[in-house]
């Protein structure tokens, strides 16, 4: 199929780049995502266009373990991106968030229960999957 081929032509064409863009990858995705969600759920919700409800402690709540579980994965990512070890898991792990996270904001974005910041995700969502791929660590 189409996505197929398309995946299979950008497996890894930047393989020996995996590092760096775990570094940078892990980098900005600490500092706009985990730590703001991890700290500061609801600014970052409102910075997003969500509409915050009158009750907000399950929202922080989901929000901190959401942010716990971005942190996890940095950790994991700084780690391959330093010394290697875990590097094929962590590429993985990325290329299943990606894809699921792509899939996520469609969804939302079909139902119109989003504000249009997550609908814009999408797309970087979607160029996260694609650079994933690309920089995949493939077998030697």
């Amino acid at each position: 199929s189409f996505i197929d081929e398309v995946i299979f032509m950008l497996l890894g064409v930047w393989a020996d780049q995996a590092g760096v863009f775990l570094a940078w990858l892990c980098a900005i995705t600490t500092v706009v995502f985990a730590v703001p969600i991890t700290f500061f759920p609801l600014r970052w919700a409102r910075l997003m266009r969500w509409r915050i409800p009158a009750e907000t402690q399950l929202t922080v709540y989901f929000g901190r373990c959401l942010g716990l579980f971005i942190l996890i994965l940095e950790g994991l990512m700084a780690r391959a991106a330093w010394s290697g070890e875990g590097r094929v898991w962590v590429f993985e792990q990325l290329a299943a968030v990606f894809a699921c996270m792509v899939a996520l904001h469609v969804y939302g974005a079909l139902r119109r229960e989003q504000p249009w910041t997550e609908t814009a995700e999408i797309g970087v969502y979607s160029v996260c999957l694609l650079l994933t791929l690309a920089c995949f660590p493939l077998p030697a």
